[in-house]
Formats: structure tokens, sequence, C-alpha cells
């Protein structure tokens, strides 16, 4: 990213990769029930009732997050936390830790990006991340859909994460695991676009521009905008990303087809639900992250300077 004090040492690869890893952790813990509530939000409606009429279960953020605690507890809301971790250690740590090299590259290593260099390497990094993180994305999103109803004595579709990863190849194939990938890679490429490109060209015209330091206010702003914009950008398809990792073998053939679907039964504006939450996550999350990437990857650098200069 843009920024580096030019007394500082640049950050190496290993390091953006390490810090971007733990910020996507330290984000997730923060706003795991969020997501939690987006994703039920999401795939309220896909299985209506013949007769119709059914009154949504969750209405709004705040409501699923209620409804949820008082009928299922208030662990239901970090169902999945463990796979959403394991996401983050292989998923942030591509998409946004991997960001300023492949930048780098198809600039021909000149730090004077434009945008379309920036676009491009958002796209690869994203894309590259889901071929590493797509297992453990399927998992998180089945767990954060699965109802937890003790009192029901109905059972649970998996009782651990490790038993979920089993039971998916066993009954759906290696391709289950692997489950909504295409999806997934064009959300997370136009996610990326929006989210890293936005912080970085925000943050470098607040930073031009004398408006602020490269401290915390400026990468909250930054963050702030950057998570505004990605959810707009990349609702539809995360909507779509959930309701086919989430369904049954067999009830959409493909992406496209559940999408059609989602059309035709529930109208556009299926494409948008959980935008309320979608926005309160996204936003929050990037902030987090953000602010927490720069942060962390300077204790690395303050580490090892401290480490290398002489005693």
């Amino acid at each position: 990213m843009v920024g580096v004090k030019s007394a500082d040492l640049a950050p190496t690869v290993a390091v953006k990769v390490f810090s971007a890893g733990a910020a996507g952790c330290v984000a997730d813990l923060v706003t795991f029930p969020l997501d939690t509530a987006k994703v039920r939000l999401q795939i309220q409606g896909e299985s209506k009732p013949p007769s119709g009429g059914q009154r949504a279960k969750y209405r709004g953020v705040f409501g699923t997050i209620s409804t949820m605690v008082k009928t299922e507890g208030p662990r239901s809301l970090y169902s999945g936390l463990v796979a959403g971790l394991q996401r983050q250690m292989c998923f942030a740590s591509v998409r946004v830790g991997l960001y300023d090299t492949m930048k780098q590259f198809y600039t021909g290593g000149s730090d004077n990006a434009g945008i379309g260099a920036r676009l491009l390497a958002g796209s690869t990094t994203g894309g590259m991340a889901v071929a590493f993180a797509q297992p453990t994305d399927v998992v998180k999103v089945r767990f954060q859909a699965q109802i937890r109803l003790p009192e029901s004595g109905s059972v649970k579709r998996y009782n651990s994460t490790i038993d979920a990863y089993k039971i998916i190849a066993r009954d759906e194939g290696f391709k289950g695991l692997w489950k909504g990938c295409l999806p997934n890679i064009t959300r997370n490429a136009i996610v990326n676009c929006s989210e890293l490109v936005t912080y970085d060209i925000i943050k470098e015209q607040i930073l031009k521009s004398n408006l602020m330091t490269d401290n915390m206010p400026c990468h909250f702003m930054a963050a702030f905008a950057a998570g505004f914009c990605t959810t707009i950008v990349a609702s539809p398809v995360d909507v779509v990303k959930t309701r086919f990792m989430n369904s049954r073998p067999g009830q959409y053939s493909g992406a496209l087809n559940c999408a059609f679907t989602m059309l035709i039964n529930e109208g556009p504006t299926a494409f948008y639900k959980g935008f309320i939450p979608s926005f309160l996550r996204l936003g929050s999350w990037n902030i987090v992250m953000f602010v927490s990437f720069e942060q962390i990857k300077r204790a690395v650098m303050r580490c090892q300077q401290s480490w290398d200069s002489p005693l």
C-alpha cells in the first residue's frame, strides 16, 4: 500500500502476507456476528412453502442477531468461526498481502501504478486467494446457515469443522468442497478491486493533499470508503455465492441457475438481501482489517529492525 515513510524499511512480502492474514483474523473475530446475520438474511426465502405467506423469520441485522440469540443461543453468532479464521489465514494473506507485489508486477517494478494496474492486481490476488481458501469458505457458510435448536432435538448438519470437511468430501465429492468456486472467484475479483483499489487510491489522495498523516485516522477514512463501495458492487454476487454454496446437491444446476431462480421466485431485490448487514460487516471489517494490517505490519517491521540492530 502507499504511504511507507522513507525512513522506514520497506516491508517484505513475507511481512505483508503474515500481517494481512493476522489482520483478517482480528477483523473476523470482531465482525463475525454481522457476517452470520448477513448469511441468514441472504438465504431467507430460498425454501418457500407451497402455501406461501410465511412471515420472514429474520428482520434486519439487529433483529436477526436478537432472534438467533433468543432461539439458538449466543454461540450461534459465532458458528463457523474456526473455518472463518482458517479462511482468513489462507485468504486475506494472499489477496491483501500480495496486492503490492502484483501491482509492481503489472507496472514492471514502477511505484507509479495507474488504475488499470491496480485493478489487474486486485482481481488477480482475489482470484488466487479463492484457489487457496474455497473449502474453508464453503464450510464457514454451511455452519453460519445451520440453525441450532437444542430443544427441538433436530440433527445438526455438521458437528465440527473437521466433520464438515469430511462429510462434504464424502457425500458431495471433491467438487463439493469447491462448490461455488466460479461465483466466488467473480465475487472476490470484484471485491478485491473495489476494496483494495478504493483504499489504495483514497489513502494516496489523502496523503498527497496533506489532509492527514499516514496514521490511524487516515486508514480509518480510507477503509470506511472502501467498505461502502465494495458493498454496493459486490452484494449481488455475494448473495448468489452464499445461496449456491449452502444449497443441497442438485438444488441448483449452477451459479447462473441459482441467480435465475432467485430472480424468478423473489425478484431483483433478492440480490440485495442482507445489504445493511453486508455494509455494516464490510465497513467495520475493512476498518478493523486495514487499521490492524497497517499497525501489525509496522510492529513486525519495528521488531525486525530491533532484532537486526547491533546491541
